[in-house]
């Protein structure tokens, strides 16, 4: 069955290059059609639970993930409902809906989403999991598939990290390739960094609440084998400000004509701030992971609220 995503564009940025003193290549995930990457996973997930018989797809999310499963419905002619919480934004519902899946509003966080949309789950239905699922982490691998067809090994992968689905599914496809030695350096948003506060600890902590703007990084608890990788794989972890994650979108747009939400902007900080985590590497890769919420003026929003 053809894949529901599609192969993004790969090149080294000139502008972040010069400005990070070091060869920068970004991979463009934010152009696939639901806008994130999270329909590689997604998508492949939601293809193998139709073949299985599944009659109606459900999931829980703050946005991206909810738009990828819809999408992934639409394609696969079944229905869909997504459960969200109340912090996401109209904006994220319509792209929802837009896609033809019944969108209900529960809960302050994606933790009590996820409790009412396993709740109304049915034998003919299937709770699609927006990150804790091995086939979404299958899905996902196809990201490091793609680079290392190209023939670029960067010297460290800069990624996002919200439940640590995407931090799954690429240090499989790095095993998968042969890319055991590169580094991932995972980034999180102050009040939404539950993998830092975890690696500290030495064990899975839940925050109390999510207080980042970057709600879609929302997940208090990350996943278990998101904090499995950070002993399996070597991992640096990295936390950014709101204040830093928007101005590195407003950055990001400047420089490459594209919007991107803060969740994305997180990666993009650690670079524009010259994190200093990155500067044993020559070259570093970001995943350019999502946007399809943002909108410029919401931006501006948000650079005045984390001024």
């Amino acid at each position: 069955m053809k894949p529901l995503h599609i192969e993004t564009p790969l090149f080294e940025s000139r502008p972040l290059s010069l400005h990070a003193g070091r060869s920068v290549w970004l991979k463009l995930d934010a152009l696939q059609p639901p806008g994130s990457f999270k329909i590689r996973g997604i998508g492949f997930a939601c293809q193998e639970y139709v073949r299985r018989g599944a009659k109606r797809l459900i999931s829980s999310s703050g946005g991206n993930a909810g738009i990828a499963v819809a999408y992934a419905g639409r394609h696969l002619s079944v229905p869909v409902l997504i459960v969200v919480p109340e912090t996401t934004s109209d904006r994220a519902k319509a792209l929802i809906r837009q896609e033809g899946a019944e969108v209900l509003v529960h809960g302050d966080s994606w933790q009590e989403a996820n409790e009412l949309a396993t709740s109304t789950v049915d034998e003919s239905d299937v709770l699609v999991h927006p990150f804790d699922d091995p086939l979404v982490w299958q899905g996902h691998s196809t990201l490091i598939d793609e680079i290392a067809r190209s023939g670029v090994k960067p010297g460290a992968l800069v990624v996002s990290v919200g439940g640590g689905g995407l931090l799954c599914g690429l240090v499989e496809g790095m095993r998968q390739n042969g890319w055991s030695d590169v580094p991932v350096i995972a980034v999180e948003t102050e009040g939404a960094d539950s993998l830092a506060q975890s690696v500290r600890a030495g064990h899975r902590i839940e925050l109390p609440a999510i207080t980042s703007l970057a709600i879609t990084l929302g997940a208090k608890k990350i996943c278990a084998r998101a904090f499995d990788c950070t002993r399996d794989h070597p991992l640096r972890s990295i936390v950014v400000s709101d204040r830093g994650a928007v101005s590195a979108c407003q950055r990001f747009l400047d420089d490459h004509r594209l919007v991107v939400e803060p969740a994305c902007g997180a990666s993009l900080a650690a670079v524009y701030e010259g994190a200093p985590e990155l500067e044993d590497f020559e070259s570093v890769l970001v995943i350019v992971c999502g946007g399809a919420t943002t909108t410029l003026e919401q931006l501006r929003e948000w650079a005045r609220a984390s001024a």
